[in-house]
């Protein structure tokens, strides 16, 4: 049995989907979750083979980090689902995931989830070509992955002191790193900066 914690928003989709794996026969969920919180404290205590993780749950930015919780508790996986519009700031994670984190494109029909599941907990490169398509038309990023950590923090309304607490940096080094991305962007305040990143896909 591949033992499966399902972190998605909307208790609806995320029991539908668990109703689904459930039935499968060789797939037990064992966890669901619906926060970055959530879905560690589940992957501590229950030690998921397989975790499968929803984008707007987890943001691109932390996948990194959870999937290294993942990896330390029971070996566990990652396969995350993702609308093609982001593909373009997971292209790095592309080439990096090394077999222990999939990616599949939102839209796949559910039996597609429940074979991924399987694939990723055996061991199999899971890589949607739908995603690698749409991630190499994008345009090149020219933020840094910590620039873009800055404006992922400014996008939810923190004053710069509070981003800068949030980061463990300094005021300065936060004013600095919004220079540049102002730069970069052509924006002139930090939230026309955050809409022209979403904009061009760069967060």
């Amino acid at each position: 049995m591949v033992r499966t914690l399902l972190a998605f928003k909307g208790r609806l989709v995320r029991g539908a989907l668990a109703h689904l794996l459930a039935a499968q026969g060789d797939i037990d969920v064992v966890a669901e979750a619906d926060t970055p919180h959530a879905v560690r404290a589940a992957l501590l205590s229950e030690r998921p083979d397989v975790t499968v993780v929803d984008i707007d749950v987890v943001p691109v930015n932390q996948l990194t980090r959870l999937a290294a919780a993942a990896d330390g508790s029971h070996g566990g996986r990652l396969l995350v689902l993702v609308d093609q519009h982001r593909a373009g700031r997971l292209r790095a994670m592309f080439a990096e995931h090394r077999g222990w984190i999939g990616f599949l494109n939102r839209d796949v029909p559910p039996d597609r989830i429940a074979e991924g599941v399987r694939q990723v907990a055996d061991g199999q490169v899971v890589l949607d070509p739908d995603l690698v398509v749409a991630a190499l038309e994008m345009a090149d990023n020219p933020l840094t992955p910590r620039e873009r950590e800055v404006l992922d923090v400014v996008a939810e309304g923190l004053p710069v002191r509070e981003i800068a607490q949030k980061l463990g940096v300094s005021p300065g080094t936060v004013r600095n790193h919004l220079s540049h991305i102002m730069a970069k962007t052509g924006a002139r305040t930090r939230w026309e900066a955050v809409r022209t990143a979403r904009d061009a896909c760069w967060i």
